[in-house]
């Protein structure tokens, strides 16, 4: 069996054809977006980080946080359900062979320092293992 591919951009980025699943993983919905003009199939608010650890991301009443530590409160908080169950069944997706790109702001541009690409990494390796199986 073929292992499927976990892309990663902005909601806003043009649509590609092999993007397959456009998943949102962002705390809260883009603001202003109707939903017909949506460009995701499927949004889980769980899978963004939570509104405190965003806040201490960006510095927003303290001094921002070292990616590291993100990476670590992140991983913690998805760790836990129910984001550990859409975390589980994104993987399994992912390795019955499915594409999955996973969305984040318009305003994130940098996607290394991203919570998507620590969910690409972990859905991969999560997939990884259940081909093992």
């Amino acid at each position: 069996m073929t292992i499927g591919q976990v892309k990663t951009r902005r909601w806003n980025d043009a649509i590609l054809a092999d993007d397959g699943a456009r998943v949102l993983v962002c705390r809260f919905r883009p603001r202003g977006v109707r939903k017909q003009d949506e460009t995701w199939d499927e949004w889980w608010p769980v899978l963004g980080p939570s509104p405190a650890l965003h806040a201490a991301a960006y510095g927003k009443g303290q001094d921002a946080i070292a990616f590291d530590e993100y990476r670590r409160r992140y991983m913690q908080e998805m760790a836990q359900d129910p984001g550990r169950f859409h975390l589980r069944a994104m993987a399994g997706r992912v390795a019955a062979g499915e594409t999955l790109t996973l969305l984040c702001s318009s305003a994130c541009s940098d996607e290394a320092r991203c919570h998507r690409s620590i969910l690409r990494g972990w859905i991969l390796d999560m997939a990884a293992a259940a081909g093992k199986r």
